[in-house]
């Protein structure tokens, strides 16, 4: 498989990152051997690049893949954190969960914070910072849903790599259109940044159109890796296969994901509505409920809700 140098981070990446939300208990919620195993077959297609979060609670899936391993894959992880004492607690605990010496790749987990974030999460990013200069992280990035927050990232010389939203349908993209996002990841690669692109199947609902979606990203300016989700080995096979240009059989049947809330479990304190990246969630009356139109089935809102009224289906 196809490997890029994210940016000027010196790190060699894999074309197809494999993104470890949709195995882990906000989604399909494998058993934990299962999605080690499934990781481990990722390795010997040439994937070496994975992508968790501290929300996704992947890590100890992660640490059991790496038993064993000839060659350790590159591992990005984020943080929503805000402080630099909570911040360093999510480094820490990633160090410490998945048993590494380094973090390749920390982000700041920002979805859809808009410009400011870099002014309301400074003392988190100099934590980041300073764990790099201490060698506990290689790469100092931020993961977005906005094309504003995209272009600043690419003139800030602290940021190494940027995590951005794109695909075909536009979906999960604010401040900003489809066209000027794809500008912005190009100004992001001409300034040397490392690019990884999420969300390129648009949560699952582009999967039917999966070559058309994955050839739109595969066609932009700027990227070095693509994160998938995957789930079965089916899916792992066909992904692989066709980012490197093997032939590919029929496409895995995928399963539409569907995120529902249970009213008579709402208790109306809508932590979901902020946890939103899409604003796919809203009030009505004393409970919260989804715009299916919206809702890019990403689960942070399953996490999320302290009653467990939302789940995944």
């Amino acid at each position: 498989m196809k490997r890029n140098l994210l940016g000027k981070t010196g790190i060699e990446v894999s074309e197809l990152c494999f993104g470890s939300l949709p195995f882990g208990p906000l989604q399909k919620n494998l058993p934990v051997e299962e999605a080690a195993a499934l990781l481990k077959a990722a390795f010997d297609k040439g994937i070496n690049f994975i992508d968790t979060a501290q929300t996704y609670k992947t890590y100890e899936h992660i640490k059991l893949a790496l038993q064993g391993v000839k060659e350790r894959p590159v591992i990005s992880t984020k943080s929503p954190a805000k402080t630099y004492e909570d911040m360093q607690k999510a480094v820490d605990e990633a160090l410490a969960a998945m048993e590494l010496d380094y973090i390749d790749i920390f982000f700041i987990h920002a979805a859809r914070a808009g410009v400011e974030v870099f002014t309301d999460r400074e003392p988190a990013l100099r934590c980041l910072l300073d764990n790099k200069k201490q060698g506990k992280i290689k790469a100092v990035g931020i993961s977005t849903h906005s094309v504003k927050v995209t272009s600043l990232a690419a003139d800030r010389d602290e940021i190494d790599v940027v995590f951005p939203i794109i695909n075909i349908d536009g979906m999960g993209i604010i401040e900003g259109t489809r066209e000027e996002m794809e500008a912005a990841i190009a100004k992001c690669g001409r300034k040397d940044k490392g690019v990884v692109l999420m969300k390129v199947l648009a949560g699952g609902t582009a999967a039917d159109r999966y070559e058309e979606a994955v050839n739109y990203a595969r066609s932009l300016e700027g990227y070095d890796s693509i994160s998938i989700g995957m789930v079965s080995h089916d899916e792992l096979v066909y992904n692989a296969d066709f980012f490197a240009g093997k032939a590919v059989g029929e496409l895995p049947e995928i399963k539409d994901k569907k995120i529902t809330i249970f009213d008579y479990l709402c208790k109306g304190c809508f932590t979901c509505i902020d946890t939103c990246p899409n604003h796919a969630i809203s009030q009505r009356g004393e409970v919260a409920v989804i715009d299916e139109k919206a809702c890019l089935t990403c689960g942070y809102c399953v996490g999320a809700c302290p009653q467990f009224a939302i789940r995944m289906l």
